[in-house]
């Protein structure tokens, strides 16, 4: 396959158009016509030669994820399914946050991206693992998730196309444990936060791990200042070891400390994400204990009642038992967030449309 102009920097592109004997401005332009302009063809890039052309078109791919399908929750929450040139399929979601007065086009929006084909973390409760892991995502194919999504935005609300990219957040939550994917998630995430890529800000962008220490300790250490999500959905190692295997490597001796480094390394709150589950971690003893993690690392909590997934047993817990979880970390008075549903009906949940397109379409002849 051939590699995708996405996964390329300035100075990866401008070292191959040296040894062609091009002048070094034409990387800026190259670059420029994919993330400002966002060309979607190669003869759109109308002020480079057409020999350059020609072979920018043998060498790279232009756009290394086709869009299959977009649908809509009554929520306005969006899910794009991509292909990808193995045939493989990843989801992006767009979350929106209506605002008073500005309309929903114009209203807050969070990306979450993908950073896997499947996953091989396990979690008892996730679709994404389901089928376990099929291959890393490259760089190209990460940033071309967020150029999807500029180019539906720029087709709902047309706009000047040198505009910044049209969304407020990035979150790597997506399908996929993004800190085994490292080298490519953070060559992914330099391209979208540089100036000749999409300029976006890297204390804007979210990564999530379920707990990979020895990531986060090295992710504390990137110049690029990321937000970091932990994926904790169990605060004692007794419940989470039951649904997250990846306890048994780093269990919470090794991960809280961890996370705390990170926080106290960046000077900002991590997110403890905590998927709530009727039955197995719903419990008000979890919220006691999740609270003193809470404050032990300087977080905010976002509680996340469980959508639920084909083929899993799973259950999300009443308003009501919600709402007494949520109490017991407000009364210490951390930040905590109690999410309401998103996307139910468009199968949110990372990796169930995946899943359900991939039983569904026939296999090539």
């Amino acid at each position: 396959m051939k590699p995708a102009l996405t996964g390329e920097t300035l100075d990866s592109i401008s070292a191959r158009l040296a040894e062609r004997g091009e002048p070094a401005f034409r990387a800026g332009q190259i670059l420029d016509w994919v993330y400002k302009k966002r060309a979607r063809s190669w003869e759109e890039m109308t002020n480079l030669p057409k020999a350059l052309r020609g072979w920018l078109e043998e060498t790279f791919t232009l756009m290394p994820a086709a869009l299959v399908l977009t649908r809509q929750s009554v929520d306005v929450t969006d899910k794009l399914l991509l292909e990808l040139s193995d045939r493989s399929l990843i989801e992006t979601v767009i979350i929106r946050v209506p605002q008073d007065g500005v309309g929903l086009d114009h209203s807050r929006k969070t990306i979450c991206i993908s950073t896997q084909v499947g996953c091989a973390m396990a979690c008892a409760f996730c679709a994404s693992g389901l089928a376990g892991l099929k291959r890393d995502l490259t760089a190209g194919e990460i940033v071309a998730q967020l150029l999807q999504v500029c180019y539906l935005e720029d087709a709902r609300t047309p706009r000047a196309r040198a505009e910044l990219a049209s969304f407020d957040n990035i979150v790597v939550m997506g399908m996929g444990e993004p800190l085994a994917n490292y080298e490519e998630l953070i060559r992914a995430l330099t391209i979208v936060n540089a100036d000749w890529g999409l300029g976006f800000g890297a204390r804007r962008i979210t990564i999530s791990t379920s707990g990979i220490v020895p990531k986060i300790l090295r992710l504390a250490d990137e110049p690029l200042g990321f937000r970091l999500a932990v994926s904790l959905h169990g605060a004692t190692d007794e419940v989470r070891g039951k649904i997250m295997p990846v306890n048994r490597a780093y269990p919470l001796a090794k991960l809280v400390p961890a996370v705390k480094a990170f926080s106290e390394r960046h000077g900002r709150m991590v997110t403890l994400e905590f998927i709530l589950i009727e039955g197995v971690n719903d419990g008000l003893d979890q919220a006691r204990a999740l609270r003193d993690i809470a404050l032990d690392v300087h977080a905010h909590v976002n509680l996340i009642p469980y959508n639920a997934v084909e083929g899993l047993p799973w259950n999300r817990p009443t308003l009501e038992r919600q709402e007494a979880f949520a109490r017991i970390l407000e009364q210490a008075r951390l930040s905590v967030t109690l999410r309401r549903e998103k996307g139910h009906d468009i199968d949110a949940a990372c990796g169930q449309l995946r899943l359900k397109t991939e039983r569904d379409r026939p296999e090539a002849a």
